[in-house]
């Protein structure tokens, strides 16, 4: 069997400490992934930086001429505060400046470069748990993110394959990704994300579908508070379907939509996650799997190395090994996210009406562009019993 690609070095972990209320998360998913023995059936694979020629292939100059002026070292220093909060081009509150931002920006983009590099040249699988930043737009930085790695990431897959496919399953809404490819029907975005008043970014209505040549081929799945596993895991057994011709996919798995996260407001568990992986995987196509959001940081390490697990189709343990960061996952020190309390909101006749919308467009999506590259119904006996019932 091939081994899926795993991107990682010393500096990409350093970068991603920079990163507002995650510093030290990049090393646990590293580490648990270490402890559970999985490095041995995955290819380790450096990232280089990418150039600055690789982040105009989506920032705009002036954009990234102000990442390079706010810099002055050539060195990370993980131990220093961040900066001044810098209004312009969205640096502020949710984004601070700090110390080597393009340095910071070329490393955290190069991660997800090597990624695509990697199905360019033939593998079938690559992991990058410190990608997925799918907030930051052509010329600002928003919501933790500061250079939009997916979108350069797709822009080096579509030197090579036609049409790309990509799902976000992050509590927030893909708005940088859809934005930068709402205009194209090369790739179609999918993003199930929280919407409400006040919900961060605020954008991802069921009615924004593209536009022009791009039209309908931005699906957005607007979800109450209180989603649970069986609804979520429906809903994209439902949305990836046979209206669009795939030769690549990627998937953003953040985890800030699982139960406990500070900024989520859903019920699922860990499994929610495992099963989308299991379907898409079913695909049988080139994947990139991205890390993104997730602010409870035992929960997107045990989550990330719970679906390292199901893409090397190994059984994850229930227990958390022993290793330096052990005493994090207590007080049960398991791999398992325990299902929220919050009222479903979702109610059967919104989801039904929700995909009701979404199968309509989805169809009008021209015929030429549709294919049985993804798998369907048909495929779903080998999942757990969570999916029984639901499809």
């Amino acid at each position: 069997m091939e081994k899926p690609v795993y991107i990682y070095n010393d500096k990409l972990i350093a970068a991603s400490n920079c990163i507002p209320h995650l510093r030290g998360r990049a090393q646990m998913v590293h580490e648990l992934i270490k402890t559970c023995g999985l490095l041995e059936f995955l290819e380790m694979r450096p990232p280089k930086p990418a150039t600055t020629e690789d982040l105009l292939t989506f920032h705009s100059s002036l954009y990234v001429e102000f990442l390079t002026n706010s810099t002055s070292a050539n060195t990370f220093n993980n131990d220093s505060s961040p900066g001044s909060e810098e209004e312009e081009f969205g640096l502020g509150y949710d984004c601070p400046t700090f110390e080597n931002m393009i340095d910071f920006g070329q490393t955290i983009a190069g991660g997800t470069i090597a990624a695509a590099g990697a199905l360019i040249q033939g593998s079938k699988i690559a992991i990058n748990w410190c990608g997925g930043w799918h907030h930051a737009q052509r010329d600002e930085a928003s919501g933790f993110c500061y250079v939009n790695d997916i979108v350069i990431g797709i822009q080096y897959l579509m030197k090579h394959f036609k049409r790309v496919l990509y799902i976000d399953l992050d509590s927030h809404h893909g708005d940088g990704v859809e934005n930068a490819f709402s205009y194209t029907n090369r790739v179609l975005t999918l993003s199930l994300h929280h919407y409400e008043v006040g919900y961060f970014p605020g954008t991802g209505r069921i009615q924004d579908v593209g536009y022009s040549r791009g039209k309908y081929h931005s699906v957005n799945v607007p979800l109450k508070s209180g989603v649970v596993d069986a609804s979520f895991i429906s809903i994209v057994f439902q949305c990836v379907g046979e209206n669009f011709c795939a030769d690549v996919i990627v998937v953003q798995c953040g985890c800030d939509c699982l139960s406990g996260d500070p900024l989520g407001n859903f019920n699922l568990t860990e499994k929610s996650l495992t099963h989308c992986v299991k379907t898409i995987l079913q695909a049988n196509l080139p994947t990139i799997f991205l890390g993104g959001g997730g602010y409870s940081l035992t929960n997107a390490a045990k989550t990330w190395t719970a679906l390292t697990f199901t893409i090397l189709n190994r059984e994850i343990p229930f227990d958390i090994p022993e290793h330096d960061f052990f005493l994090h996952y207590g007080p049960d020190f398991t791999f398992q996210v325990s299902e929220g309390l919050r009222r479903d909101e979702n109610t059967t006749d919104y989801l039904a009406t929700a995909l009701q919308e979404i199968k309509e467009n989805l169809e009008k999506i021209p015929k030429i562009a549709k294919s049985s590259n993804i798998t369907s119904n048909n495929n779903f006996e080998s999942l757990d019993p969570v999916c029984q019932g639901i499809l």
